[in-house]
């Protein structure tokens, strides 16, 4: 199995890092612009293997997709953050021109690849690459839900005194400040989590999860990258391993939930096929309300990328 990583940035390193670490593909590529930055990584992780006793080999190449050949799986995180005075349009129109290209050069090396896009704007740029790509839906997916109910669950483990790992949680919509947690879907073992948490204390919570990317860049000038980086991982393990996890990733959406034609998140199950299916939660009026708002949300950033596309 071969898993090529674009972008070997801070997301894209640590992604590629914990894929080797995972010892469950035979191979990892990670490909940068920058001349060397994916080679000495790549070199740098492959000195970690005698120490940690895993066998996957990393190999860094400087924009050389040829390398990509065969891949399995693709993880895009190529990109540029959003910088002081960059509208949210200059955004999309400077990281959908680095996806697209990123894509054509990943689809012509790999035709038969699964993308997992964790690019900024999320839900736009993996609109983006379903476009481009010419894929079928269920093998390009955003990676948001697994960083946002992770957040989520850290926060909840914080607060009740409890192993994250005893925490199950689900979570909605966009990635961003209209994303949906839901409370009525988390457990700690099997308890709910609001017969362990008061209610003003998991508003909190909630209202912490929803904005815990912004909480990051305030802390260290720059977004997060061990997390996502993890959490993209954590998705090329089911698909390799075809393990059915259920998941909340970025999924397009044509009648699901009532919504038609839009990227957003909702559990799903992943497989060696990608997404195997989508699962419909029985949501209440209140929650189909905020979800309804999200997607909204996710349409209107899209529509600026149609807009783009047809100037």
């Amino acid at each position: 199995m071969k898993v090529s990583v674009i972008g070997a940035g801070n997301v894209g390193a640590t992604c590629a890092d914990a894929i080797a670490r995972g010892n469950y593909v035979n191979e990892v590529v990670l490909l940068d612009i920058k001349e060397g930055i994916s080679e000495g990584k790549a070199l740098d992780m492959w000195q970690t293997a005698p120490i940690s006793s895993y066998s996957t080999r990393t190999t860094g190449v400087t924009n050389d997709y040829t390398a990509t050949a065969d891949s399995d799986i693709v993880v895009i995180t190529s990109g540029l953050p959003r910088k002081p005075g960059m509208s949210r349009d200059d955004l999309i129109s400077v990281n959908a021109g680095i996806v697209k290209s990123v894509t054509e050069n990943v689809v012509k090396h790999s035709p038969n690849t699964i993308i997992v896009v964790v690019s900024n704007p999320l839900d736009v740029m993996s609109y983006c690459a379903y476009l481009t790509s010419g894929l079928s839906s269920n093998k390009v997916m955003g990676m948001a839900g697994i960083l946002d109910t992770a957040r989520y669950r850290a926060f909840l483990a914080t607060e009740i005194g409890c192993s994250p790992r005893d925490i199950q949680a689900m979570l909605l919509g966009g990635h961003g400040d209209t994303m949906v947690p839901l409370p009525r879907y988390t457990t700690v073992s099997g308890i709910p989590v609001t017969e362990l948490v008061a209610a003003d204390k998991l508003e909190a919570i909630i209202n912490r999860t929803i904005n815990g990317g912004g909480e990051l860049v305030k802390l260290m000038g720059t977004s997060a990258w061990y997390a996502p980086g993890t959490a993209a991982a954590q998705m090329v393990e089911a698909i390799v391993r075809d393990e059915k996890r259920i998941f909340p990733v970025c999924a397009w959406l044509n009648g699901e939930y009532g919504l038609e034609k839009v990227y957003a998140g909702v559990p799903v199950v992943l497989g060696k096929g990608g997404i195997e299916r989508i699962i419909e939660l029985q949501l209440d009026d209140s929650e189909k309300a905020l979800l309804n708002k999200s997607a909204q949300a996710v349409r209107e950033v899209m529509d600026v990328y149609d807009r783009m596309q047809t100037a």
